[in-house]
């Protein structure tokens, strides 16, 4: 076994195998940015060297800045997690030529599978089904415009050198085909400097079932079953679980075979995932799923299999790099339970799953039978907008599925997370959504139920906001009391104009907040309790967090924001588009499209830019018909959050 490694890569994925590496008993080096300064992982690592500025491209993916460290650090082998330059064929063998053991499979591997079309038709060779396409060089927009009505609408364009659901769009008509494909291959360029793609049929009902493949450096490949990872929303996993719902052995044996003979196909070793599509319509069977792509790294949703098998997968993944064979046949392995995943993200549903940033105030994540949880990130520290926003995976392991998902559903719900917002109850909603639960599954399962699950604007919680301006309320009047006391001795009556209380001018006992930006006026008695009528139900259990400037409420998931107004200020921005026609940034990105120019009409709710943060796009819409107006930046600019980007005056 190694003495040493250094995991290139950041957060949960570092924090999860350095605690594998660990208790092998090797020495733990750690890369980071400046931005990860202060990180869990950075703090646990053995010693830990910064490597660039923020921005992945300025030191995550710096090749040479992660191989100087590990020359200076002399690293016996470098793990790099997934994602970055997990499947970079040139960075393996950069690590070869530098005298460090890659832990992953061979540069000849992850180059045949890194390329989707050469990939689909080299395991078409080896009898593995592949879904009806185009997977040729020519890129002609006209050309491949015709090859998809050739195929037969619905497709799916898909990055070649794609990965992780960016740069692919469905297309249900021929006139939207030309805009989905330049969106797709600027997604593409900006993902992995590639924009070439391909086109494939659309599935009917699809299912997304993967099968974990090991091999080792003596030619045995096998299989750690499958994961249904069917639960997703534009093409990004939401909930994977394992073993999939309704596999019977049959099928699970041709999805096994399919999967080790495409491994086999390519001289495999290490972990890698083989990604299949099932026309979920009749139910899984042997002859109704096709080859999609093969990740020749660890998954993100690897913790399944291993709560159902009961094998470290990254421990495996360092024994197969040593030369060591592995320590299990296909025959001995077992499928123990259920387990599900659920990724917990900074995200609001309710805005169109829009990442969001901040200090994490609180977080404390619930733990008990059968769960685990995965994160990267403390109470205190910061969801930046430079990286994937994700929290924590919490995973739930139970003797059935039912079970599985009542832990995970009772432990998303019983974790507190205050700062940014979550997809918390969004994730409950879905796990108890009746469709899911009775394992009738397609990847469209999530779009068609949007405003069931919660993911539309709610409107604002005023038995929230009344908890909340109780609590605020109360505070000031014990703040000003102190203060009169220090300065007279005595305070008659603190609830008063008088002495600064931020009241509705002339309403005596309205407090006055600012809740998620918007103005409202809580009506109170002079003991701080809400007047009669003004709270409704306040049974409610709530829990309060309080931070430098703002109280946060939540609720079983959902968090609302309260901040005593200041009683001369008129304006309550709430950072989005407005009635004033101001076109805001939805968040920290870059201006990668603008659609429009001064003094051109657009109607309500047209597209006029598109802000790309995280390496996804997010559109941008005219919040009103009229004239556009003071368009202050061109494509290409960094944006913050809450930036006006233009004006659409009345026309």
């Amino acid at each position: 076994m190694f003495s040493s490694v250094l995991i290139a890569n950041r957060g949960e994925i570092a924090l999860r195998v350095a605690k594998t590496a660990r208790r092998l008993g090797m020495r733990v080096i750690a890369v980071y940015s400046e931005a990860d300064a202060d990180a869990p992982f950075v703090s646990f690592a053995d010693e830990a060297h910064c490597i660039g500025p923020a921005p992945a491209r300025e030191s995550y993916l710096v090749t040479q800045r992660i191989l100087d460290v590990a020359r200076k650090t002399g690293a016996q082998c470098l793990h790099p997690g997934y994602g970055f330059l997990s499947e970079n064929a040139e960075f393996a063998e950069a690590c070869a030529a530098a005298g460090v053991v890659f832990v992953g499979p061979p540069p000849s591997a992850v180059r045949a599978m890194g390329l989707k079309d050469a990939a689909k038709a080299l395991v078409e060779k080896a009898g593995v089904p592949v879904v009806p396409g185009y997977h040729g060089e020519i890129q002609d927009p006209a050309f491949l415009k015709e090859k998809a009505y050739q195929i037969g609408y619905p497709v799916l364009i898909k990055a070649v050198a794609g990965g992780g659901g960016k740069g692919m769009r469905r297309v249900d008509k021929h006139a939207d085909f030309e805009e989905a494909l330049a969106s797709c291959q600027r997604e593409a360029q900006n993902s992995f400097g590639d924009a070439r793609v391909l086109i494939e049929k659309y599935v009917t009902a699809p299912r997304h079932v993967e099968v974990q493949i090991f091999g080792d450096r003596h030619g045995n490949v096998i299989h750690f079953f499958e994961r249904d990872c069917s639960m997703q929303r534009r093409h990004q996993k939401v909930i994977e679980e394992a073993p999939a719902p309704g596999m019977t052995a049959e099928v699970r044996a041709a999805f096994g075979k399919a999967a080790v003979d495409a491994g086999k196909a390519v001289g495999y070793f290490g972990a890698g995932t083989v990604e299949f599509i099932a026309d979920g319509s009749k139910g899984l069977r042997p002859d109704g799923f096709y080859f999609m792509e093969m990740n020749t790294r660890l998954q993100v949703e690897h913790p399944v299999t291993e709560e159902i098998t009961g094998f470290d997968l990254v421990e495996l993944q360092f024994r197969v790099a040593a030369g060591e064979k592995l320590p299990v046949v296909q025959e001995d392995l077992r499928i123990d339970g259920h387990a599900v995943e659920a990724r917990l993200y900074a995200e609001e549903p309710e805005r169109g799953f829009l990442p969001s940033t901040g200090r994490l105030h609180a977080l404390r994540l619930a733990e008990g039978e059968g769960i685990r949880i995965d994160s990267g990130v403390i109470e205190g520290g910061e969801v930046t907008p430079f990286y994937d926003p994700m929290i924590a995976k919490v995973i739930a392991h139970g003797d059935n599925r039912d079970e599985a998902l009542d832990r995970l559903r009772d432990a998303l719900m019983a974790s507190v997370v205050a700062g940014p917002k979550t997809n918390t109850r969004f994730l409950a909603a879905l796990l108890d959504h009746p469709d899911f639960r009775a394992g009738k599954l397609d990847t469209g399962l999530i779009d068609r139920n949007l405003e069931a699950l919660g993911a539309v604007p709610p409107a604002l919680d005023r038995v929230a906001v009344t908890a909340g301006a109780l609590a605020l309320v109360a505070e000031e009047k014990a703040r000003l009391h102190a203060a009169a006391i220090a300065r007279s001795g005595w305070l008659d009556d603190p609830f008063t104009e008088a002495d600064g209380f931020a009241l509705a001018p002339g309403r005596r006992g309205i407090a006055r907040v600012v809740a998620e930006g918007e103005a409202i006026g809580v009506e109170l008695d002079a003991a701080c309790e809400a007047a009669p009528g003004a709270s409704g139900d306040n049974a409610r259990d709530f829990t309060l967090v309080g931070a430098e400037d703002a109280l946060y409420v939540l609720d079983r998931g959902r968090q609302t924001r309260i901040a005593l107004a200041d009683p001369l200020d008129v304006s309550f921005d709430d950072h989005g588009t407005d009635a004033g026609g101001n076109v805001k940034s939805p968040m920290h990105g870059k201006l990668v499209a603008l659609f429009v120019v001064e003094g051109e009409a657009v109607e309500k709710g047209q597209r006029v830019a598109i802000v790309e943060a995280m390496k996804m796009e997010h559109p941008v819409l005219a919040p009103r018909a009229g004239l556009v107006e003071g368009i202050a930046f061109e494509a290409g600019a960094q944006l913050g959050e809450g930036v006006r980007i233009m004006v659409i005056a009345e026309g």
